[in-house]
């Protein structure tokens, strides 16, 4: 799979509007599916916040692997500036104290008696507009199974008289982890046609095969794990009524099954990634920009020589 360029207009507009208005922001409430923390959180959030604190909410975690939550809850709350809260939409309790842990951020302002201003922001299908309405308490925000639903900011007035500006869920311009784009496809964030949906359940399934094998085969009553993800459509095909005439599989339907089976937790609590996969990521990505920038500027050193030689060979001609 190549990378994913998908930008709609509106969202190119909400960069902007929202560059503007950061500088009055006190806190950033970032949205994050728990099933894919890293794969849904949005590089340009942390480019456009710079130093404003960030609460990031581990969302739909009732649907993700308990133990790879803790272990993404325990990593953002070592960074600077950053609380992060696992939570689903059950947890009115714990929604509720969302707002007064925004005051706690930033003192400075709420013990002054001024107005504590936060925005809260997460990726098309994170969850945003359904945790507004439940912060607020009753349903203004519209929420929607499609992605992109929300086209512009609004301003709310939560019960501790904190200003709550919402965003449009933004994806960013190019999304060139690979994986990362699978995983967005396979959760929902990305529509169906954004990459070729076979591809998407042949991901899924050779992922579920590697993590969660006993999960996938209680799932589908599979005697056996099979060997490659092909082979767990195939599968999921032969028992679920995906065999079209002189027995073949329909992998579409096999495709949709796991797919629309995975998306609503039907296999079980599932997490895509995790902190030690991405750590190694983002070492790998440095040494590799290092190297990068050695060779750029070894190519320069050769560059200027190469120009000081041909200057004197020019003075010693003339």
């Amino acid at each position: 799979m190549s990378t994913i360029n998908w930008f709609p207009g509106h969202m190119h507009k909400a960069r902007k509007e929202i560059a503007k208005v950061m500088d009055e922001i006190d806190v950033v409430i970032e949205v994050l599916d728990a099933r894919l923390p890293v794969s849904s959180e949005n590089p340009m959030v942390s480019q456009l916040r710079k130093g404003t604190p960030v609460i990031k909410l581990l969302n739909k975690s009732d649907l993700a692997d308990p133990q790879r939550t803790q272990e993404w809850a325990d990593y953002y709350n070592s960074l600077p500036d950053t609380q992060a809260i696992m939570i689903d939409y059950s947890q009115k309790k714990l929604i509720s104290t969302i707002p007064d842990l925004c005051n706690k951020l930033v003192p400075s302002r709420s013990n002054n008696g001024r107005q504590v201003r936060a925005m809260i922001m997460g990726i098309p299908n994170a969850g945003k507009s359904t945790m507004i309405n439940a912060l607020l308490g009753k349903k203004i925000a519209k929420v929607g199974n499609e992605p992109a639903v929300t086209k512009g900011q609004t301003r709310f007035t939560l019960r501790n008289g904190m200003a709550l500006s919402d965003t449009p869920g933004m994806l960013w311009p190019k999304i060139e982890d690979i994986d990362s784009g699978y995983r967005l496809a396979a959760s929902g964030a990305i529509k169906n046609t954004a990459i070729e949906f076979e591809d998407v359940a042949l991901y899924a399934a050779e992922f579920l095969r590697k993590d969660y094998p006993d999960l996938l085969m209680a799932r589908y009553k599979l005697k056996q794990l099979p060997e490659r993800g092909d082979q767990v459509l195939e599968a999921i095909g032969r028992k679920r009524g995906g065999l079209r005439p002189g027995g073949k599989i329909d992998m579409h339907k096999a495709s949709e099954i796991l797919l629309n089976e995975l998306r609503g937790g039907q296999l079980g609590p599932i997490t895509y990634e995790t902190v030690a996969e991405w750590l190694e990521k983002w070492e790998r990505q440095r040494l590799e920009a290092e190297q990068l920038e050695q060779e750029r500027l070894e190519q320069e050193r050769l560059d200027a020589e190469s120009q000081s030689d041909r200057s004197a060979h020019r003075n010693k001609g003339n």
